[in-house]
């Protein structure tokens, strides 16, 4: 199994909309492409509700975590149309993304 994860941190405003109100938008696009793609095997997203910095820095906004059979279902969602629209939404409100990608032991 591959298991993606990313992090965002989103912009204080963009589409006209606070960072709360896209986080929230944001969750919303991410846990539907399960409907839309059948290679997502598991999905889950989360909305920070920690407000504390550290010396790191400011916490991420909201993280995605999905779960995909093979390689190549994890290939054929990064193409998939529902996941390019999804993306053109997050790009326009993010500053910054992390992520990785690693398989699990079943």
């Amino acid at each position: 199994m591959i298991r993606h994860v990313v992090m965002w941190k989103l912009k204080e405003e963009a589409e006209g909309a606070t960072k709360e109100k896209n986080a929230e938008k944001m969750k919303l696009i991410l846990e539907g492409l399960k409907v839309n793609i059948d290679e997502i095997k598991n999905v889950e997203v989360g909305i920070n509700i920690s407000d504390d910095d550290d010396e790191a820095g400011s916490p991420y906004d909201v993280v995605l975590i999905s779960d995909f059979e093979t390689e190549l279902d994890y290939t054929m969602y990064t193409r998939d149309e529902n996941h390019k629209k999804a993306l053109k939404f997050i790009n326009s409100v993010i500053d910054e993304r992390h992520f990785v990608d690693y398989k699990v032991d079943t």
